[in-house]
């Protein structure tokens, strides 16, 4: 019998509050209206509840550049006029807008990220919840898809610390490309992502796409068509995952659940049920690693509450009732006000052949890794052949209980110095 897990959840209340404007597509409202369904269905009861202590803009340039930092420090609705070069830059505009209180908002999603992280390196807690997180697009000195601050990138360098080896598992619709570059050359953090491919934001994410020098096979992508539906997801991920765990054996693991490859997703064309997507996350906590679950992307409003309540009770091994119970947002849960929700009859563009090939390229790339990776790691430095856009892991060296903290820099030379190819 399994003993039960501690799990902490991260929420602020103001979360809710910020606005990305009108009629765009990422609306953080989601997140209150998940929290709300958590308090109803009597899920906080099980749960230690953390308000996150808000990180310091020191905190977020261990990945992100001082001079983009300073920039969302500064950047206001009012003020934009002024930053017109900075804004092309740092690809601050449509996508990612200006609006009030931008930087709160990032300090925000990205403490309850990092406090969970350290929740998990301290062993007080088995597995960390923060639904505001998983904003997994953004680079080092640019925003993008959404996203400024990669909290995703910023809680897998607080697990550095501490372990060795820490995984990095995405289930957005979208390749979680800002993490995979982030750590692209390194054989610390392997990164494994199932998305949409071809025609689809961000456009990276090949199976072919595995990693450089050190980092070679570490980074494992997925690629995917439409119509992805419960039974398909579930004979790559599981494979793929059990094949990852006994081949890595990570420390840590970090899930991003974005909750867009679920059907009818408005930006979305993935036909997964909230079983189906439920089932990665109960599968990856059958492991028993230290887990941080994150959220990410989602964007039709009375779904994403779902599925994060859903994965919430998952989590804890708690049975909920599929009739929602009355909540603050009751009304958007209609006409039939329950939890669960029927998937399409789009068509599944995915063969059983196609699957069944790429998940054989990867379990290939799998089987030459090393069992367990070696420890010394020092990698590819810029000007000495890394592919553009990868971000380069300087010194990152650590023992067998994982580097100090001040041996855990992104890209060790001079921010500034390297920040224009970067944001290239």
């Amino acid at each position: 019998m399994s003993t039960k897990k501690r799990v902490s959840y991260f929420y602020d209340a103001e979360i809710g509050n910020y606005h990305y404007g009108q009629g765009h597509p990422m609306k953080p409202h989601r997140v209150r209206m998940t929290h709300n369904l958590v308090v109803n269905y009597g899920l906080y009861r099980n749960l230690e509840v953390f308000r996150p202590r808000l990180v310091s803009h020191t905190n977020l340039t261990r990945f992100h550049s001082d001079d983009y930092v300073n920039f969302l420090r500064t950047i206001t609705p009012d003020n934009m006029g002024d930053f017109a070069r900075q804004l092309a830059r740092f690809n601050v505009g449509e996508d990612c807008p200006v609006f009030d209180g931008l930087f709160e908002f990032c300090q925000l999603y990205t403490s309850g990220s990092i406090g969970g992280a350290a929740r998990l390196n301290e062993d007080l807690s088995d597995i960390v919840i923060n639904w505001s997180g998983g904003l997994h697009h953004a680079k080092k000195a640019e925003a993008s898809g959404f996203c400024y601050i990669n909290d995703c990138v910023l809680a897998i360098l607080e697990l550095l610390k501490k372990h060795q080896r820490v995984l990095y598992i995405d289930i957005d619709i979208h390749h979680g490309d800002g993490v995979e570059e982030a750590f692209y050359t390194t054989n610390r953090v392997m990164t494994v992502s199932f998305h949409k491919f071809g025609e689809y934001f961000p456009g990276t994410g090949d199976v072919l796409d595995k990693g450089y020098e050190k980092g070679s096979g570490y980074s494992i992508n997925f690629p995917l068509h439409d119509g992805m539906d419960d039974d398909s997801f579930r004979e790559i991920f599981r494979p793929v995952i059990g094949k990852v765990m006994e081949r890595f054996a990570p420390g840590a693991v970090v899930l991003q659940c974005g909750a867009d490859s679920l059907s009818g997703d408005r930006l979305g064309c993935f036909n997964l049920s909230l079983k189906g997507h439920a089932d990665c996350v109960e599968f990856v906590k059958s492991f028993n690693v230290p887990l941080l679950v994150l959220g990410g992307g989602g964007y039709t409003l009375r779904n994403v509450p779902r599925c994060w309540t859903y994965e919430t009770a998952v989590l804890l091994e708690a049975e909920i009732k599929d009739c929602l119970p009355y909540n603050d947002y009751y009304e958007y849960f209609g006409p039939d006000y329950r939890l669960h929700m029927p998937t399409s009859n789009m068509e599944n563009l995915n063969s059983a052949k196609y699957l069944d090939d790429a998940k054989a390229k990867l379990l290939n790339i799998l089987g030459e890794l090393e069992a367990v990776p070696g420890t010394s790691i020092v990698t590819g430095q810029v000007g000495m052949g890394v592919p553009k856009g990868a971000d380069v892991m300087e010194g990152i060296e650590g023992g067998n209980d994982g580097g100090k903290e001040d041996d855990m820099k992104v890209d060790g030379g001079d921010k500034k110095e390297h920040q224009s190819e970067l944001a290239a």
